[in-house]
């Protein structure tokens, strides 16, 4: 099976849509970086509305942050999805191909029949894949609603941006522990 320069540049398009939402990711958390300081140093001298100002942007940026890993994640699964549905094709093929060929050896009708039946529940279910397709492309649009915080989550903000060692704790763990988190309301 022969890989066409079409297929290959959809792979390529893959990548670089993957490689351009882990570079958003960073260039957040960067953000998240500079919001935090800014924070600090307007709560240190007493700034409130810098530091308001500050705590927004930090709650924007989280925000955002959430979305792309959400569309990421949602971007791998359609892929994969994407590719199964071409394996089920060939598969459809190399068995409506051999189907064709056992026909040819038994000349029974009856098998004509199943081998029918078969293909159109294959078909179901490809059928049934592409939707599920449709549906995740749909779901990236839920990724646009605006957050705002909860006085829950406002106080750890708050608590974020007085104590720098909170600021360490915020690493690639708890954004692992999101992704979890997202797959397993996915999955269920």
């Amino acid at each position: 099976m022969s890989v066409t320069k079409k297929e290959i540049q959809k792979k390529m398009l893959i990548k670089q849509t993957i490689n351009a939402m882990n570079k958003q990711i960073q260039k957040l958390e960067e953000q998240k970086k500079t919001y935090i300081e800014a924070g600090k140093k307007a709560k240190q001298q007493g700034l409130s509305a810098q530091y308001n100002l500050a705590l927004s942007g930090l709650r924007m940026t989280i925000a955002q942050q959430k979305r792309v890993y959400e569309m990421k994640l949602n971007f791998e699964i359609t892929s994969q999805m994407k590719d199964m549905s071409k394996m089920t094709v060939e598969f459809l093929d190399g068995m409506s191909s051999l189907s064709k060929d056992m026909m040819k050896l038994t000349k029974e009708k009856d098998f004509l029949k199943v081998q029918k039946q078969f293909t159109e529940a294959m078909t179901s279910v490809e059928v049934q894949t592409e939707q599920m397709e449709e549906f995740m492309d749909e779901t990236q649009s839920t990724f646009a609603t605006a957050y705002s915080g909860s006085e829950e989550e406002n106080k750890e903000l708050d608590g974020l941006m007085s104590n720098e060692a909170v600021s360490d704790n915020m690493t690639e763990s708890m954004i692992e522990k999101e992704l979890e988190e997202l797959k397993k309301k996915m999955n269920s």
